[in-house]
């Protein structure tokens, strides 16, 4: 959360002065929903319960309250702050995590890394010019559930 928001206080402060910009703050999946069965293979492993803490989900969703407080704070100077949510990336096929990820998820699959290209394309464009406060989540349906 600390290095967010300087970042975003720093970044924000200049395209005001400019009168117009866009920032995009990437989310966690784990900001939006506490769901941790992901890693319960790991009781299995060493039998004790293994348990995401608290402080983890409370700074993730802090970072969807920052963007829409900023987006709200720099509005009328043009500036425009959004949120992107991707889920997991592949690029740990065969772990536990990745199967126990893919079963969640109904496109049945991790993300490419092209695959949030056109998301992040579409915040920093014009075509979203209308849209500051909000969370793009692009997680192959993993928060339909």
């Amino acid at each position: 959360m600390t290095g967010t928001f300087l970042m975003t206080q720093a970044v924000g402060r200049l395209m005001a002065r400019q009168g117009k910009g866009s920032i995009i703050n990437i989310g966690s999946i784990y900001g939006m929903l506490s769901w941790f069965r992901t890693y319960a293979y790991k009781q299995e492993k060493t039998g004790v319960p293994f348990i995401k803490p608290a402080a983890y989900s409370a700074a993730k969703s802090g970072l969807y309250n920052l963007t829409r407080y900023c987006a709200a704070y720099w509005g009328k100077k043009g500036v425009r702050v959004n949120t992107l949510t991707p889920r997991r990336r592949s690029g740990y096929a065969g772990s536990r995590v990745s199967e126990n990820h893919c079963s969640r998820i109904p496109i049945g699959r991790m993300a490419q890394a092209d695959e949030f290209n056109g998301a992040i394309v579409f915040l920093a464009s014009d075509a979203s010019r209308y849209m500051t406060g909000a969370n793009l989540v692009v997680d192959g349906g993993w928060t339909a559930w």
